[in-house]
């Protein structure tokens, strides 16, 4: 138990996040970092150009460096980088051929540029010393389908009027006349008499002077404008397979992720639930997440398979506002007959957590130490604030109810049913549909008299089905919370999308409250559920539930519910330390210093929290304003750890009182060269130096 404890709340921790980075100029940059951004000017994204500018100091642009080459390596378990190595040398040959005869650097030349992209061509035609023909190369490639390229094509360079470097030709805004020394006398629309001289003059260059498809003649010979999309195919092509979504993590997870796992980023399918708990009755945020791929590893000495999760769930209020965080371990382990289960369903993680009213971003990041890989959950949820009146939650959908354990917490689970769920909420045609709603602030009138009536309506255009149930709040023992479940069965559906909408009626028979929810089932006679995995938190230990609370109405500043939550919580667990020291700690923040130094008292006789019971001691007499005996346990606390600041500030503060304005200057100036960002107690020290002359 005492472990349980520890490690689920003493896990949660305030980190700063990260707000809106100011984006540098490229020219700001330091050179080795220009280099980087000139050395992939034609291979980088522009998602990812835009998160290295946003980036901030030397040690994250090298992270995000050794990343971008990692996402790109064809053979990411060697030591060797073949994409790597190849671009490099591309740069460097476009560098030392291609501006051999411009001012320009080589890679910023067309055919540098073209290099750089494709490589080699598969052959090069050149048109140097054809009569009635300026200088033209023609370099033929076999093109990547799979990158959405043609099997064959052409690009043309030319020289302008024989002379200048080497520029790629457009046959839409050149044309074929453009190549020939003596077009005048023809019309410049007149594309089928330019591609007839050509033809006399250079057969094979006139099959690709109209297209970039050799042999291929537009209607009415009319450049077609495909032109200008294979060539945008073209200069997309390095970057096409490429997902960016690992810059924009790097960017916002930095530090949280480590930059092994970031170029390995799964998808996953989610689901997210508000749920009122029954019992407790406080909001939990129930969740569910499963990656679409998992690396499994065998652990030979128990020939085992296994993975193994960390998941580090947040909620924000803004982007620098982080008012509860916490992380879970999810080892996963299972036999040699499983894998192929395992494999084909995959594995779902759930969790749960209380939460209090107020709009969030809700995180939950899950990653996966077997392949250093990692998803993403993402939500903004919305939890309305306490009302009398009777609230029907959104419908839970599943496939099942599962007896547990009433006095276990799970996630999606209530009293002694937990309800398997898919986060895709697609269901088999042979699979029956369960599900559950949770009706808070119900009266005995209400109770008596009211209902919720169940409609579930197929959506597909002609034929759908459209069945109608009833439950009656009075066929459940009554209580202040409900929770409504029902079970649809499979031959009452055939395949469809579903809508399912469940309507309150109150006692007087009028539509009170509407929910819906939506689910999918398949014509499959199976579908692969992915196997969930979750911890539970015995009921006895439900005071860590309401700490948790307490905790994050304390960072929104709303004391008067925090306060409650901590009474509840210290009334339910009064020797849990971690809890007993924060809500000592809130209690003198609050200003509520008699009480503070009461709850202190209980850990007087504990060995290994002198130092906490000595300055929650001091700081509470300092508060009621009996200086000496302030000092006396602030001194105490002062030899077991001389290097804290909230310590020092109140051991000066006190000082200064007793007009021991030395000593107020010397512990004053020790905190500040802990912490020299304190602007409240600079501006002590200068008074306590006015004092002083």
């Amino acid at each position: 138990m005492r472990k349980i404890i520890g490690f689920f709340f003493l896990s949660i921790m305030m980190v700063a996040s990260l707000g809106a980075q100011q984006k540098m100029k490229e020219k700001d940059l330091p050179s080795p970092y220009q280099d980087f951004l000139t050395l992939t000017r034609y291979i980088i994204k522009d998602k990812e150009l835009d998160v290295f500018l946003q980036l901030q100091n030397n040690r994250e642009r090298d992270a995000f460096i050794e990343m971008f080459w990692k996402i790109r390596d064809p053979t990411s378990g060697t030591s060797q980088n073949e994409y790597k190595e190849e671009h490099l040398r591309r740069f460097d040959r476009a560098n030392t051929y291609y501006g051999r005869s411009t001012v320009r650097p080589g890679w910023m030349t067309d055919q540098g540029k073209f290099y750089i992209i494709l490589g080699e061509p598969s052959s090069i035609e050149r048109f140097e010393m054809t009569i009635g023909i300026y200088p033209v190369e023609v370099w033929s490639f076999y093109g990547d389908v799979t990158k959405g390229l043609p099997p064959h094509f052409v690009l043309v360079f030319w020289k302008k009027g024989g002379i200048g470097d080497w520029r790629l030709y457009d046959p839409v805004s050149d044309g074929p006349g453009a190549l020939m020394i003596h077009s005048k006398g023809i019309a410049i629309e007149n594309y089928e008499e330019f591609y007839d001289q050509i033809r006399e003059m250079a057969p094979t260059l006139a099959l690709v002077t109209l297209s970039m498809i050799p042999g291929e003649i537009p209607y009415n010979y009319q450049p077609s404008p495909r032109n200008m999309i294979i060539l945008k195919d073209i200069i997309e092509s390095p970057s096409m397979n490429i997902n960016p979504s690992y810059a924009t993590h790097f960017l916002d997870y930095k530090g949280m992720v480590s930059s092994e796992y970031m170029t390995n980023f799964k998808e996953s399918d989610a689901h997210v639930a508000l749920i009122k708990d029954p019992v407790m009755g406080i909001n939990f945020l129930h969740f569910t997440i499963a990656p679409k791929e998992i690396s499994i590893d065998y652990y030979q000495p128990r020939d085992q398979y296994f993975c193994n999760f960390t998941m580090n769930a947040s909620l924000r209020r803004s982007d620098e506002d982080i008012i509860f965080q916490y992380t879970r371990e999810f080892p996963f382990y299972f036999d040699p007959d499983d894998i192929e289960r395992v494999r084909s369903n995959g594995i779902a993680i759930e969790d749960a957590f209380p939460v209090i009213n107020g709009r969030y971003k809700m995180i939950v990041l899950l990653q996966n130490s077997v392949g250093k890989e990692f998803c993403l959950l993402e939500k903004d949820v919305f939890i309305p604030d306490d009302t009398p009146l009777p609230r029907l939650s959104d419908p839970q959908i599943g496939y099942s109810f599962n007896n547990y354990d009433p006095n276990l917490f799970i996630p999606f689970k209530i009293l002694d049913k937990k309800l398997l769920v898919d986060p895709k909420n697609t269901f088999s045609s042979d699979e029956d549909i369960s599900f559950f709603s949770v009706l808070s602030n119900v009266s005995a009138e209400l109770w008596e008299k009211g209902l919720v009536r169940v409609e579930v309506r197929g959506l597909k255009p002609v034929d759908p089905i459209n069945k109608m149930y009833t439950i009656r709040l009075s066929a459940h023992t009554f209580r202040r919370i409900l929770t409504l479940r029902h079970t649809i069965p499979s031959l009452d559906l055939t395949p469809d999308y579903y809508e399912l909408k469940l309507t309150l009626f109150d006692e007087t028979g009028e539509a009170f409250e509407e929910r819906k929810g939506h689910f999918v089932v398949s014509p499959a006679k199976a579908v692969a559920h992915p196997i969930s995995h979750s911890k539970g938190v015995p009921m006895t230990s439900n005071f860590l539930f309401f700490f948790m609370q307490a905790n994050q109405y304390e960072k929104v500043d709303n004391f008067e519910l925090a306060e409650a939550s901590y009474r509840k919580a210290y009334s339910l667990q009064p020797d849990y330390i971690r809890g007993l020291l924060d809500y000592g700690n809130f209690l003198l923040k609050v200003k509520k210093f008699e009480e503070s130094l009461a709850i202190v008292e209980s850990i007087k006789d504990n060995e290994n929290l002198q130092f906490d019971y000595n300055l929650m001691k001091g700081k509470g007499l300092l508060g009621l304003e009996r200086y000496k005996e302030a000092l006396t346990f602030l001194l105490e606390g002062n030899k077991i750890y001389n290097s804290d600041i909230g310590l020092l500030n109140s051991l000066g503060l006190c000082y200064d009182r007793l007009g021991q304005f030395e000593e107020a200057l010397k512990v004053l100036n020790s905190s500040i060269r802990l912490d020299p960002e304190q602007e409240a107690i600079k501006a002590l020290i200068e008074t306590i130096k006015a004092k002083i002359k």
